[in-house]
């Protein structure tokens, strides 16, 4: 079978959240998932989206997902694409389809002429890290990501 690669439509919503939900199982994050079909539509398809998405179709059926958005480099001046999120379905794995979605991204990142191309990994995911580096990421050890959310987030905007 062979993978097609095209930009999301609305009415890829459902599969994409059905996957998010898959992966957040996978990481063991389940409990931080707050999202909706409705806000998930809004956040690719409203009046300003935040972020895109790609799919990739096996037969007709969407069988993985990448999210992405832009982000800015200080040092190049140049806006570059972000990872949020991909995952392929459990039973399409092992066929080079993840392989497929990163060369995609990094064809649209150098279409749109970003400085980079960068995402995040769970540090306990060995083989994500290994697929990784064999596609030519470097894996940064000395930054690590800082989060501000909920009711630190609201207590840091009203700190004096």
């Amino acid at each position: 079978m062979s993978l097609n690669i095209r930009p999301a439509r609305p009415e890829d919503v459902v599969a994409i959240f059905a996957m998010i939900r898959e992966l957040a199982v996978f990481e063991k994050l389940e409990h931080m998932v707050v999202a909706d079909e409705a806000m998930l539509h809004d956040a690719l398809f409203g009046v300003r989206p935040p972020c895109e998405a790609i799919v990739g179709e096996e037969a007709g059926e969407v069988v993985t997902f990448a999210l992405f958005f832009h982000n800015f480099s200080t040092f190049l001046c140049k806006k570059g694409l972000y990872l949020e999120d991909l995952y392929v379905r459990q039973s399409r794995r092992g066929k080079g389809y993840g392989k497929l979605m990163l060369k995609a991204l990094a064809a649209l990142a150098v279409e749109r002429q970003c400085g980079r191309f960068e995402w995040s990994v769970l540090d306990w995911n060995a083989n994500a890290i290994s697929f990784y580096e064999k596609m030519g990421a470097a894996v940064l050890p000395d930054w690590r990501i800082c989060r501000v959310t909920g009711e630190a987030l609201t207590a840091l905007a009203r700190a004096e």
